[in-house]
C-alpha cells in the first residue's frame, strides 16, 4: 500500500488575511519542578501570528516542546530557551512568543514557638514572553496573613479602660485585684476584629538564574509580621495573638511595608502588588495597590 503524504491544513494559504497578537493552547496540564516542590502546573503557550497569508500556527510543536519543562527545575535560563524553541519552529510566522505557568507551590512552614510544622500551598504564576525587544519574564504570587484594625484595637482598648474606671471606682486598687480584673471576660470585654488577608506580588526577574520564589515568600512574610500558621499549639496561639497586636495594620500600612521591602530585593527590576484584607466588619473588602519602575 503506498503511503500517503498527509495534508498540512496550517500550510494552506487563506483568503482573511491579517495578523492575530497570541495563538496557542491554554489549560496544559504539566508537572513541573518549583522552589523544591512538584507542582501539577497549568500552562498557556503561544505565539503571535505575523505572516498575513499564512492560515493558522503549529500549536502541535508547541505542546512537544513543552516536554522540556519535566526534567528539571524551572529555571530563567530554561524558560527563555523555551520560548526561543517556540519562535525557531515558527519561523516565518511569529515574532512573540509567551509562556505562563500556574499551580500551587508546597512549603513547609515551622510553628512560631513549638516544634511543630505543616505544608501551606502559595499560588503563583511565571509570565515569560520573548519579542524583537528581548526576553521577560514576572512571578506572581499569593501570600495570606492576618491583619488587625488598628481603629478597632483603640475603640476596644477604650472600651477597656471605661470598664475599669467603673470596676474600680470604689474597689481599691491592688495589683491582685487589678490582675485578677484583667483575667476575667468582664475586664477584657472588647477585642478588636481581625481578618484573613492576601498580598499580590508580581515581580519582574532579572540577573540569577533562579526563580527566588521561595525567598519572595519569606521576605513577604516577614515584612507583615503574621503569616498565616498551619500545625499549632495553644503556646503558637499565643504568640500568634501577641504578633498581630504588635502589627496592626490597614491595607494602606501593610501595602506600604511590602513596597519598602520590594524596593530592596535583589534580581527584580521592579514590581506591582495588591493587598486585600476580607474585611469581618464590612460586607466588601478593603484593597490597596501600588507599583514600582512596572
Amino acid at each position: 500500500m503506498t503511503a500517503l503524504t498527509l495534508p498540512d491544513v496550517a500550510q494552506q494559504t487563506t483568503r482573511l488575511s491579517g495578523t492575530l497578537s497570541w495563538v496557542g493552547m491554554e489549560g496544559i496540564a504539566l508537572p513541573v519542578q518549583l522552589a523544591g516542590s512538584h507542582v501539577n502546573a497549568r500552562l498557556s503557550a503561544g505565539v503571535s501570528l505575523e505572516a498575513t497569508e499564512a492560515r493558522g500556527i503549529h500549536m502541535s510543536r508547541l505542546y512537544t516542546a513543552l516536554d522540556a519543562l519535566e526534567h528539571q527545575p524551572l529555571t530563567i535560563t530554561s524558560l527563555q530557551r523555551l520560548l526561543a524553541v517556540f519562535l525557531e519552529s515558527h519561523q516565518g510566522l511569529s515574532e512573540h512568543a509567551y509562556l505562563d505557568i500556574s499551580g500551587d507551590v508546597l512549603l513547609k512552614r515551622d510553628a512560631l514557638i513549638s516544634p511543630l510544622s505543616g505544608w501551606k500551598g502559595y499560588p503563583f504564576t511565571l509570565r515569560g514572553q520573548l519579542t524583537p525587544s528581548g526576553f521577560q519574564l514576572e512571578l506572581e504570587v499569593a501570600v495570606g496573613y492576618s491583619s488587625t484594625c488598628p481603629c478597632s484595637a483603640a475603640l476596644a482598648r477604650q472600651l477597656i479602660q471605661q470598664a475599669f474606671t467603673e470596676d474600680f471606682d470604689d474597689i481599691p486598687l491592688t495589683k491582685q485585684a487589678v490582675l485578677a480584673w484583667l483575667g476575667t471576660e468582664e475586664g477584657i470585654l472588647a477585642t478588636p476584629h481581625s481578618q484573613r488577608s492576601v498580598a499580590h506580588c508580581s515581580v519582574r526577574l532579572t540577573g540569577s538564574d533562579d526563580i527566588p520564589l521561595a525567598s519572595l515568600v519569606e521576605r513577604i512574610e516577614e515584612a507583615l509580621g503574621t503569616a498565616l500558621q498551619t500545625a499549632v499549639k495553644r503556646i503558637d496561639e499565643q504568640a500568634f495573638a501577641l504578633a498581630n497586636g504588635q502589627n496592626l495594620m490597614f491595607c494602606e500600612d501593610a501595602a506600604k511595608r511590602l513596597d519598602r521591602t520590594l524596593r530592596k530585593m535583589p534580581d527584580i527590576s521592579g514590581f506591582k502588588l495588591k493587598v486585600v484584607h476580607a474585611e469581618s466588619l464590612h460586607a466588601h473588602d478593603a484593597v490597596a495597590r501600588c507599583e514600582w519602575q512596572w
